[in-house]
């Protein structure tokens, strides 16, 4: 029975998915890092703040009980990117039995290809976090000492002055954290949930959180941040932040950076009558944003 150019694609792939499969994943997925990740089913996600209530007043005796309204604070909008990529092999490769070598070589580089931008696409969230060309829903960047709220006040997730990665900017951070407020003014309590750096500060990370007395000094004092299980799930280097000085934490207030999957990676093959090349793409399609700034905690260091 002779086989047919189709079936001999449908022979092929498996083994590409497979190859596709492996390269991609030994490349990292440093985005499930910072983001959460939800799935969607529309051509763009929007996604909407409350400001919940303000706090129970008393209720005097005969008196009437006090109504409050909840209001939008913001709404945060998300618009899918389609990331796709292919490369073909020539009937002629094919007729000098150069198809083996080549499929495999081109698809560890597809999936190379795919990862890096998905990469470089979730960090720029984070490398573009203080410019006021990148605002969220609420009008102003990501990382911004004016944050504004519905009762009028701010909330301010970065320093005032920039400062770099040491024991005094992190327990500051920390503190700084565990005073925001909701849309009403109500504490929320935050805490952080682990420190992001590039690769050039993952040794002082690794220090700062990990030693059990304190740091750079002759003191015989504990280690607070260490003690206190102040930044339970420790740091992650994240190697596609461009800000060498940055720094970052994650905090635990939900609905913070977010990643929607609209389509998830999915490989074809097909041949093309009129050339005999055989053709193999790779396709996805998703977003990366923020839909509550106070998600996220940054600093783009002194220097």
């Amino acid at each position: 029975m002779a086989i047919s150019r189709a079936q001999l694609l449908k022979e092929l792939l498996p083994g590409l998915n497979a190859l596709f499969g492996m390269e991609y994943a030994s490349y990292g997925e440093e985005h499930k890092e910072l983001y959460e990740v939800e799935s969607s089913e529309r051509s763009f996600e929007e996604e909407t703040k409350l400001s919940g209530f303000s706090a129970a007043p008393v209720k005097n005796e005969g008196q009437a009980i006090a109504y409050d309204n909840a209001q939008e604070a913001w709404t945060a909008r998300y618009n899918h990117e389609t990331i796709a990529l292919g490369f073909s092999i020539t009937e002629e490769a094919i007729e000098d039995n150069l198809y083996d070598s080549l499929s495999k070589r081109y698809t560890k580089a597809l999936a190379r290809g795919m990862a890096y931008t998905k990469q470089v696409k979730a960090a720029a969230v984070i490398n573009n976090g203080f410019s006021g060309a990148y605002v969220g829903g609420d009008g102003v960047a990501l990382y911004s000492t004016a944050h504004p709220l519905v009762n009028g006040g701010t909330n301010s997730n970065t320093f005032t002055t920039q400062a770099d990665l040491n024991e005094t900017s992190l327990e500051a951070a920390v503190i700084q954290i565990a005073a925001w407020t909701d849309e009403r003014g109500l504490l929320i309590a935050a805490k952080p949930r682990k420190l992001i750096v590039p690769p050039n500060l993952m040794f002082v990370a690794k220090r700062l959180l990990d030693t059990e007395l304190r740091v750079g000094t002759t003191d015989n004092d504990i280690n607070a941040l260490k003690a206190m299980g102040s930044i339970p799930e420790g740091y992650k280097v994240n190697h596609f932040l461009t800000d060498t000085n940055g720094w970052y934490l994650i905090t635990d207030v939900p609905n913070g950076l977010k990643h929607f999957v609209r389509t998830p990676l999915a490989n074809s093959m097909d041949g093309d009558f009129d050339t005999g090349n055989v053709r193999y793409k790779s396709r996805e399609r998703y977003s990366f944003g923020w839909s509550d700034p106070l998600g996220t905690f940054g600093s783009a260091g002194a220097s």
